[in-house]
């Protein structure tokens, strides 16, 4: 498994403060969650630990990088720059942080707009991100956290919902997985 430790200290030199703190905030949240769930606690810390590895520059700069690995973008991710981190974040993760297993990458690669049918670790990653606790208060937070812990399922639901309609609101283009996923959990 993965040197917790030894990424810990690399994304420390490279993310933002603040990013480094929420990156902390999620891995810790997804070992929680591993315990109350039954999934494998180091599994859900490294993925956790590694769900942002992607988002250690500008936008600009994640699509450059995008550009050079030859990882191909749709046309939603370049409406929606603020996606690209999860792809390249699982690139990274397995070509940086040498992580071979699939259900990391993929958790890593889900995280931002989940999918119908996750598996218990994207799940986990997806709420994480959500949930931990330095994230500031938003309408409906206490009750994802709650569910979170009680029942998966309906957490990803709300968190899909809650995710909808702030993007609604805000006028924002929606990546259709995001939307998939509500409608799946829904």
């Amino acid at each position: 498994m993965a040197d917790l430790e030894a990424i810990q200290k690399k994304l420390d030199k490279i993310l933002k403060k603040e990013r480094y703190a929420h990156t902390l905030g999620v891995m810790y949240t997804a070992g929680a969650l591993a315990m109350c769930h039954g999934e494998d606690i180091e599994t859900a810390m490294t993925a956790g630990l590694l769900h942002d590895c992607g988002k250690l520059s500008p936008v600009e700069k994640q699509m450059e990088m995008c550009r050079k690995y030859q990882i191909s973008l749709t046309e939603t991710e370049f409406m929606i720059p603020a996606l690209i981190h999860a792809k390249l974040g699982a690139y990274l993760a397995e070509e940086k942080y040498n992580i071979h297993d699939k259900r990391i990458l993929d958790a890593i690669l889900y995280h931002t707009t989940g999918k119908p049918n996750m598996n218990l670790l994207e799940k986990i990653i997806y709420l994480a991100d959500y949930i931990e606790p330095g994230r500031k208060m938003i309408p409906g937070l206490p009750e994802v956290r709650k569910l979170s812990f009680t029942d998966i399922d309906r957490a990803v639901c709300r968190c899909s919902e809650l995710t909808l309609g702030f993007l609604e609101r805000m006028g924002r283009t929606i990546d259709p997985m995001t939307r998939q996923t509500y409608e799946y959990y829904r």
